[in-house]
């Protein structure tokens, strides 16, 4: 009973926490439900799991987190279906899963002829003020001139601008070495997409308009092309994170490294950060696997809502941009979670 109880008070603290609305229902599943569960990699999952289940609130995840740490490879399908249950989560919105990456620019410590382009810090009154200065604004005028601001300067200011979709990157310096950036703040103005701009501008359809479809085209239209990027009034600034190795992912929103084709940004509204998640990806290069919830993302709203995550470089780069796929996901849930979610569900 009092198990029971603290489930019930977890999953109240969720539902009125993050905001999951009326609406919203939730259905328990079988693992039999699970298109291609049997043919995954189970132990993969778990081993991403374990990255983060630690940084999880509640009991149950902590003695999940604990079960998860003394379990052997061959045993991580059977630890998911003992101690977790599938649960469909529905707000009324269609599917749909997008992908992101971890950019990797060329550039330097120094400015030269060649790194013309900073990252910045974030400043003091940026971060007292909000909204604070525009795009157009802050690399327009002086504002961010001779402060100390800058981390870098990379070669290319339409990979600089991506870079700040993507929040994160790394920096190839001319010696080879990597410098890692992750995102430091933003000027609280609102983001507006680009994509959307040429196509509202006639440029192109919508289905034609990838990340490569802007870059070439800003690249064509050099003059136009910075008019287009300016037209996005919001700025990120950037820290250095030195204490992530560069063979590493990224930080997430768990401050934990993400894994590539293994981590998903979700809404925390609706999942878990830190759970374990099904994903049953339609479309071209359907995809059926076990993944963790370690990430967020502005646009990423809905119960039905993931963002997977690539990696890094231009490979991952060329896959996540080209992501727009309907599909299903379904949380794992600690047993007692589950059934209190959906409690006219069969135990």
């Amino acid at each position: 009973m009092i198990g029971a109880l603290r489930a019930v008070c977890l999953v109240g603290a969720l539902m009125t926490a993050t905001g999951a609305n009326a609406e919203t229902t939730y259905t328990v599943l079988s693992f039999a439900d699970l298109e291609g569960w049997p043919r995954d990699d189970h132990a993969a999952a778990l081993a991403v799991f374990r990255n983060t289940c630690a940084d999880m609130p509640g009991q149950e995840w902590e003695a999940l987190c604990a079960v998860a740490y003394s379990q052997k490879p061959e045993g991580a399908r059977a630890f998911f279906e003992l101690f977790f249950r599938p649960v469909l989560i529905r707000d009324g919105s269609p599917a749909l899963f997008t992908g992101y990456f971890e950019p990797e620019l060329e550039g330097s410590r120094f400015p030269s002829e060649r790194y013309r382009y900073p990252i910045y810090r974030m400043p003091d009154e940026a971060k007292a003020t909000t909204p604070w200065l525009t795009r157009r604004e802050i690399l327009g005028g002086d504002i961010m001139k001779n402060r100390g601001l800058e981390i870098a300067w990379v070669d290319d200011p339409v990979e600089l601008f991506f870079l700040q979709i993507q929040g994160s990157g790394r920096i190839r310096l001319p010696d080879g070495k990597m410098l890692r950036v992750g995102y430091g703040g933003a000027n609280g103005q609102p983001y507006r997409s680009i994509g959307v701009e040429l196509v509202r501008r006639g440029i192109y359809a919508a289905h034609q308009v990838s990340a490569e479809v802007i870059k070439n085209w800003v690249r064509r239209n050099p003059a136009e092309g910075e008019e287009l990027l300016n037209h996005n009034d919001s700025y990120v600034f950037f820290r250095e994170v030195s204490k992530v190795p560069a063979k590493d992912g990224p930080l997430g929103a768990m401050n934990r490294s993400v894994t590539a084709l293994r981590s998903i940004a979700v809404d925390p509204a609706y999942v878990p950060l830190g759970a374990p998640v099904w994903i049953e990806k339609a479309g071209e290069g359907p995809m059926h696997r076990l993944m963790i919830a370690q990430d967020t993302g502005a646009a990423i709203k809905g119960a039905q809502r993931a963002d997977i995550f690539f990696g890094t470089g231009d490979a991952a780069g060329s896959a996540a941009g080209t992501l727009k796929d309907p599909g299903r996901m379904v949380v794992l849930m600690p047993i007692q979670t589950a059934y209190a979610l959906a409690p006219d569900a069969e135990g």
